[in-house]
């Protein structure tokens, strides 16, 4: 069945835009034009990618994407009127997967879309269980469990996890955590990799201001404790 993607945006005309580009490209489409809305929608229509402009009336972009969070890992690509560095970083911190500013070509959205339904598919490593801690990652069902308790981790904090876990004790830079999870069609800001570090220890970590799984290596990146 073809991947449903919902289309938030109070625009109508970027929003038929954006409809029919990813139509031609076989997906479903529905949309919303504002914040409460696009959480029904989200709600009742359980879309496999969420396209979020920030700036809508009812409910904001930023308390939509945070609402969802609390409920789904849902990928979200955020649509931004402003190429403004913090308040990109501020959208990935509450759990947004990609980020694209206004104006844009809608074959880049389309080609992004793609991408981060890609890597919230990625292909199996050949090591489909890890074990960190008490903590277990199961690639193949894409879980991540505490114990019998599940962790609910966004594509992108699911895929930065798993390259961790997958070499215990190595110092990934921030520019190869990227390239792992976000390849080549990622044209960001390699920084944004701490947003998700960021958010990644505030689920998985007993004390997340002192790391015992994801540790930082300064002047480097991060690696995968020893616990």
């Amino acid at each position: 069945m073809n991947k449903k993607i919902l289309i938030v945006d109070d625009e109508k005309k970027i929003a038929d835009i954006l409809k029919a580009y990813l139509e031609r490209e076989g997906y479903r489409v529905m949309t919303a034009f504002d914040g409460r809305s696009a959480l029904e929608s989200a709600r009742t229509g359980s879309p496999d990618l969420i396209l979020l402009d920030l700036m809508l009336p009812e409910v904001s972009g930023w308390d939509v994407c945070k609402e969802l969070r609390t409920k789904s890992s849902v990928p979200i690509i955020m649509l931004t009127a402003r190429d403004d560095t913090t308040e990109k970083i501020i959208g990935l911190e509450l759990g947004a997967d990609d980020y694209i500013t206004k104006p844009f070509d809608p074959k880049e959205v389309v080609s992004r879309v793609k991408a981060v339904l890609r890597r919230s598919e990625c292909a199996k490593p050949e090591k489909a269980v890890f074990e960190v801690g008490n903590i277990t990652i199961d690639t193949e069902k894409r879980l991540v469990k505490r114990g019998e308790t599940s962790i609910d981790l966004t594509p992108n904090e699911f895929e930065l996890f798993r390259v961790l876990a997958s070499s215990p004790g190595r110092v990934y830079s921030r520019m190869q955590l990227l390239d792992e999870i976000q390849g080549d069609a990622y044209e960001g800001y390699e920084r944004t990799i701490d947003s998700h570090i960021k958010n990644l220890r505030k689920k998985i970590e007993p004390d997340p201001e002192n790391p015992c799984y994801i540790l930082t290596v300064f002047g480097v990146g991060y690696k995968l404790g020893e616990v």
